[in-house]
């Protein structure tokens, strides 16, 4: 069983443990002052069966309902949590990038350790959160929970991922549109390396769902001024078999007009829909940007 300490160290829980994530929108839940909601009261009446998910407490198993069915149900209850938080983590090939001014960090770990720190953080303040990990499908779906164990289950999740396959951002969060049904807050963990308009199609799905959406953007230095200089073998991290000898000298002008481009059309799509959208570099230590964006976040609520 993974603990918290296997991924994040005390000095950077430190940095970002006693700031909030404040949504910006009402949320269902109860409210005690830190968010906003509908519900002027706190129920925990009975709700609804659903399958049993691995990483469920057992403690709310039915289990009059598993003598009778010899299936595994939950038994739901309404929300006593102030906020749903799903975190949805990609897993994709392009994101074992590890460039040299990264100190030996891929895209991946510092994704892995970004969605470990929220994942804290929410806990630490009571909220519930999920956790998706996925590639060119949806790979694991822990759903939201409050409880403090909780996190040693995401964690165990975390530790066992790793970045394979080629990815389509747009099909797969259309994957978890049906799954995700009560509104919340959902953060992505990406390169966002897709269709900008298909993603957007997708992510409106969310935004009329009444999510709240952050996008958390990991990029490696590399990515955004292309240092290479010398005849370099580029080879793809999503399929194997492509790959190219070239002069960076002549690619480097167009790659970087093409960057532009795309991050453009993510800055307006995302302005378009009310998703935040936060870059983060592979070479930033990852708690020193979450915490100045949670900081920045909770000054604008």
């Amino acid at each position: 069983m993974a603990h918290v300490s296997d991924v994040l160290t005390s000095q950077d829980i430190g940095k970002f443990a006693n700031l909030q994530v404040l949504a910006r929108q009402i949320v269902e839940g109860f409210c005690n002052g830190l968010h906003r909601s509908p519900h002027k009261g706190f129920s925990v009446e009975f709700k609804e069966h659903r399958s049993y998910v691995n990483g469920d407490d057992i403690r709310t198993i039915d289990w009059k309902l598993f003598g009778k069915t010899d299936r595994l149900y939950i038994r739901e209850y309404e929300e006593e949590t102030n906020l749903r938080c799903t975190i949805l983590l990609d897993s994709s090939g392009s994101m074992s990038y590890t460039g040299s001014r990264s100190d030996g960090v891929s895209k991946h770990d510092y994704a892995v350790r970004t969605a470990a720190a929220l994942a804290y953080l929410m806990l630490h303040q009571q909220d519930s959160v999920g956790l998706v990990t996925f590639n060119d499908a949806v790979q694991k779906y822990i759903p939201p929970r409050a409880r403090p164990r909780h996190l040693r289950t995401i964690i165990d999740e975390l530790k066992r991922q790793e970045p394979e396959r080629e990815t389509e951002l747009g099909d797969v969060f259309q994957q978890m549109v049906a799954k995700i049904q009560r509104r919340g807050l959902l953060i992505i963990i990406s390169d966002l390396f897709s269709d900008v308009n298909q993603l957007m199609k997708s992510l409106a799905h969310f935004r009329h769902a009444n999510h709240e959406i952050i996008i958390f953007q990991i990029w490696d230095p590399d990515e955004l001024d292309f240092p290479f200089r010398q005849w370099t073998q580029f080879a793809s991290l999503e399929a194997a078999a492509n790959r190219h000898l070239v002069d960076p000298a002549q690619l480097r002008r167009a790659y970087l007009e093409k960057l532009e481009v795309f991050r453009e059309q993510l800055a307006k799509g995302c302005n378009r829909h009310r998703i935040s959208l936060v870059p983060m570099t592979t070479d930033q230590p990852y708690a020193d940007a979450l915490a100045a964006y949670l900081a920045l976040r909770r000054k604008s609520t």
